[in-house]
């Protein structure tokens, strides 16, 4: 009853001000107050102040919401374990069949990927560019595009 009884306050303040607002020719702004105003009563009418002020002041009700925090808790927990784990026990068998049974195992790897001498240049690259004559860059693109068809067999 008290909690209706604010509410009602509420909403009759926020009209009082609506009013002013439009007197002052502001309009748009005292439709909106007046929107806002309106929604204290809504909910009043609606049953939900009620609910919620018996829901506020319950025992079972916040034992509930404990329970809800405590399974919350629990999920959470068993996630960050399962995280650090690495997963459940099918998921780790699917992974190691899957590397198991993959085609090219190192196909991450660069497949003409130059070796490094003690200039930090890679061999392959100095090699080309001294058979080139030192002709340029786009010699040597071409060169690497040559090189990668010939070990394809293309």
């Amino acid at each position: 009853m008290l909690a209706e009884t604010v509410c009602s306050a509420v909403s009759a303040a926020g009209l009082g001000i609506a009013v002013v607002s439009a007197y002052r020719r502001r309009f748009l702004a005292a439709a909106r107050i007046a929107a806002y105003a309106l929604v204290p009563v809504a909910l009043v009418m609606t049953g939900v102040v009620e609910w919620l002020a018996g829901t506020a002041f319950s025992p079972t009700a916040w034992a509930g919401f404990g329970v809800l925090g405590l399974s919350w808790l629990l999920f959470a927990t068993t996630r960050a374990v399962e995280r650090r784990r690495g997963g459940t026990r099918k998921e780790r068998r699917a992974t190691k069949a899957a590397q198991r049974d993959s085609v090219a195992p190192g196909a991450s790897a660069p497949a003409l990927g130059p070796t490094q001498d003690r200039e930090g240049q890679g061999r392959a690259q100095s090699d080309r560019s001294r058979r080139s004559g030192g002709r340029g860059a786009a010699d040597d693109d071409f060169g690497d595009i040559e090189a990668i068809l010939k070990k394809h067999g293309i």
